[in-house]
């Protein structure tokens, strides 16, 4: 018999990122927002009027995704397509859907950098295609 291998912090990382997503490409938002500590640190990048540094469950439901979702026209949805963790780090390319209240269409790819500790997602670092913010939600 051979024992079984602990598992990693990575491996459990990548598992409850895959889990949330899973509920994401659902329009589930619950699962994602239960893993967010709650100090954790959003930080979007680029030059777009949604751009800056986000801290606390607080700030990111009453300054981010309760204004954005406020713009959206039916549910968001994002999918992964690829999962990559090392240690505390998961990294996760996804493709986010939804259509604004304008009847555009906000199709944007994602790379997140989630940072966990403890089972909860302390740091989120979000690239995407700001040209695309901007179109959709104006410029800054």
């Amino acid at each position: 018999m051979t024992q079984a291998q602990p598992v990693t912090t990575a491996v459990r990382n990548k598992q409850l990122m895959q889990a949330a997503f899973a509920e994401l490409a659902n329009g589930n938002t619950a699962a994602m927002r239960e893993l967010y500590a709650d100090d954790v640190q959003l930080t979007i990048t680029g030059t777009t009027k949604w751009s800056k540094t986000f801290v606390g469950k607080q700030a990111l439901r009453d300054e981010l995704f309760g204004p954005l979702f406020a713009l959206f026209a039916d549910t968001y949805t994002s999918t992964a397509r690829r999962f990559i963790a090392d240690d505390d780090l998961v990294v996760v390319e996804c493709q986010g859907r939804v259509t604004t209240k304008t009847g555009k269409p906000y199709h944007n790819t994602y790379c997140m950098i989630y940072r966990l500790a403890d089972g909860k997602i302390k740091e989120i670092t979000e690239y995407c295609d700001t040209a695309l913010v901007d179109a959709t939600f104006g410029p800054r």
